[in-house]
């Protein structure tokens, strides 16, 4: 449209840059540059000046506007969203739905709600390293589970996750540097989930159910030969064993009673039996003829 603007007899000429598909990020710059094409040229028929809005419109990536705090650019072909060092302390709201890397670290962020990342289906990388993040929803990440690669949650303030928030991402995850509580949804995550080799040596109990535990990491412990699993099972079965004691005493109270109450209700019968005055004769009688 741009080429048949420049080829109209006096239309408005529009640099190229402003004829991008839409959705392809532009430069401030070059938005300004085609405003103020526009606005110079004051001899310009009004049909050609609407034709050279209508295109500038076409132009404008409304679909793929950039955070305010945030700067969008390109990494080999595909948008990345950098974010790093801007102060937040939540995640932007208006990321563009076409990001494929993107950046929130050094930041001031203190949770992960649920959901946070649904409407970014191309997100392949998140870096959340150097937060201050302690709270981690189980559907943190749903959404973006199939195509994430890469998930950086390094730095943190980070005690404990649900397992069930990490272990559907097929994403290396870097978890290092947390003060993590060693216990059994921990043990599961680092065995089934898809850990980065160089961070692991860095999970570090910072609390542990022993105190002989803290502070060393988490793989030395578990090779050792802890197993927070057994000690949540062990916990288990003692609750087990204890619930169903106090269902045996109940039953066995209940049946002493109920035979202690039989028994008195018959000798309260018997006792009836013998205040009625026929007795009372015939033992009379009886003690008479002896």
């Amino acid at each position: 449209m741009g080429e048949a603007l420049q080829e109209h007899p006096g239309a408005v000429l529009l640099p190229r840059s402003c004829c991008r598909p839409r959705g392809a990020a532009s430069s401030h710059a070059e938005l300004a540059a085609c405003k103020m094409t526009l606005t110079t040229s004051t001899s310009t028929p009004a049909p050609s000046v609407a034709q050279a809005f209508f295109c500038l419109l076409l132009c404008i990536p409304w679909g793929s506007s950039c955070p305010p705090s945030c700067r969008c650019t390109e990494r080999a072909g595909a948008k990345a969203v950098l974010c790093s060092s801007q102060h937040l302390e939540e995640i932007p709201k208006d990321i563009p739905r076409d990001v494929v890397f993107l950046k929130l670290d050094a930041n001031s962020i203190t949770r992960i709600p649920s959901n946070a990342f649904r409407h970014l289906s191309h997100l392949e990388e998140i870096d959340l390293s150097r937060n201050a993040i302690e709270k981690i929803d189980r559907a943190a990440f749903r959404g973006v589970a199939a195509g994430l690669r890469s998930l950086d949650l390094s730095g943190n303030r980070i005690r404990s996750i649900p397992k069930e928030a990490l272990l559907a991402l097929k994403a290396k995850l870097r978890l290092a540097n947390n003060p993590w509580h060693c216990e059994c949804a921990l043990q599961e995550l680092l065995w089934e989930a898809r850990l980065d080799p160089d961070s692991v040596r860095d999970i570090t109990c910072h609390t542990a159910p022993r105190q002989e535990y803290v502070g060393k990491p988490l793989l030395q412990v578990l090779d050792a030969g802890a197993n927070f699993c057994s000690v949540r099972q062990r916990t288990t079965d003692v609750a087990v064993f204890v619930t169903m004691f106090g269902w045996f005493a109940m039953v066995i109270g209940y049946v002493v009673c109920y035979v202690r109450h039989n028994r008195e209700g018959s000798c309260g019968h018997r006792d009836q039996l013998g205040t009625r005055p026929g007795a009372q004769a015939r033992a009379e009688s009886t003690s008479t003829a002896l």
